[in-house]
């Protein structure tokens, strides 16, 4: 009933929840090379159309780690809007989440020492790399073969460059893949966009200069190629800095694990019942929020980040917590020297290790993933409330 209210509470909104989330970013970028990653995820469909979530997750570039939340917005599909579509500027279609997405990362972000913004293709739009954020890169992948100033195409040029050299890459397991080794041909020049011809948007440039990075496999198996087309802002003058951009758009997988942890590997927002959309939105909003935070926690059972810093606690949990944790360590930890909590106290690993425990790790076996990180941190927050209630009848 408590959640039912809160859910229904007038004064509840997904925005607000998403505009704190990102306040508390600001601390966590200082002085880093921030990744801004941008997807969109279903949350109800219906046929053509239904309940989407664009999200901007900020990633430490440097380390893969999760730093939080800085920008997620719903927005409704309908059917039978394609043929519109072309007439209208970017502000009014749906394209225009990718440049808020960009616009409140940058804001959010901006003690960073520097910003990326990192999309799949659907955020291939022309707008978006003119009028990104002055203080940010841009790394995208290609959707559209683009007209080219010299009067290419962007496919057929990106085919003709000769290979620079070849790197290895190793592609984790996913359903109905095993995981296994490739090699990549890397191909890099400087691009002249041309602007659209149906571009409606005012103000923006007739051309853009950019750098286009080709990453395509060798020799793939059947049924299966890797072949990436990345449009950066960033110069690309050597192999090295051309496979660089191919390293900072792989990150991008953080926020397709953001969304498993959402779905059906934790959260399940799939399965929600919830017919009205405003208490829908404001249950999944929080699960996101709390999907980032399990996300965090499984980054950090290992230990060190970027450099071998640790980070700190308060990343995922609130001061008032940290006793707590300690409290729940103490119970949770054994004999053996395997089953010792090896993380200093105010880490943020040292309270991965007590979710992970929480939710059911032995500390022998394995690396908890997100289930498990999932379980633990609900075991945390019901422990918490019942320290809580015994508080408050103390104090009464």
């Amino acid at each position: 009933m408590r959640l039912t209210r809160f859910l229904r509470n007038r004064n509840v909104s997904p925005g607000e929840m998403a505009a704190h989330a990102a306040e508390r970013l600001g601390l966590r970028c200082a002085d880093r090379h921030v990744l801004a990653i941008q997807d969109t995820t279903v949350v109800k469909s219906s046929g053509g159309g239904g309940l989407y979530l664009h999200v901007c997750a900020a990633v430490d570039a440097d380390d893969g780690t999760l730093l939080g939340l800085a920008h997620a917005r719903f927005l409704k599909r309908e059917e039978g809007r394609k043929g519109q579509r072309r007439a209208l500027p970017t502000v009014a279609k749906e394209s225009q989440r990718w440049l808020e997405g960009a616009d409140d990362a940058a804001r959010a972000c901006r003690s960073a020492r520097e910003i990326t913004i990192v999309a799949d293709r659907e955020s291939d739009i022309y707008a978006a790399f003119a009028q990104r954020p002055a203080q940010a890169h841009m790394i995208v992948r290609a959707a559209q073969d683009r007209s080219l100033e010299d009067g290419g195409r962007l496919f057929a040029t990106a085919d003709a460059l000769p290979e620079a050299g070849r790197t290895r890459l190793d592609l984790p397991a996913k359903p109905g893949r095993p995981a296994r080794q490739t090699t990549l041909a890397a191909r890099f020049s400087r691009i002249e966009l041309k602007r659209p011809k149906n571009s409606v948007d005012e103000g923006l440039p007739e051309s853009l200069s950019l750098h286009l990075v080709d990453l395509r496999e060798v020799d793939p198996p059947s049924g299966e190629t890797i072949h990436w087309r990345l449009i950066t802002t960033y110069p690309v003058a050597d192999l090295r800095e051309a496979l660089q951009v191919g390293e900072l758009y792989r990150r991008r997988w953080a926020i397709e694990q953001l969304f498993r942890t959402m779905k059906t590997q934790g959260f399940d927002i799939e399965g929600l019942r919830i017919e009205d959309d405003v208490p829908r939105c404001n249950l999944v909003m929080a699960a996101l929020i709390a999907a980032v935070t399990v996300q965090q926690l499984v980054h950090a059972r290992d230990g060190g980040g970027a450099k071998g810093r640790l980070r700190p606690v308060s990343d995922a949990f609130e001061e008032a917590d940290i006793p707590l944790l300690e409290a729940l360590c103490a119970t949770l930890e054994g004999k053996t020297q395997r089953q010792k909590n090896p993380h200093p106290k105010g880490s943020l690993a040292y309270a991965a290790w007590v979710c992970a425990r929480l939710g059911g790790w032995t500390g022998y076996y394995g690396k908890p993933g997100p289930v498990v990180m999932l379980q633990g941190w609900l075991q945390f927050q019901a422990a918490k409330q019942g320290v809580n209630a015994i508080t408050a009848s103390q104090v009464v």
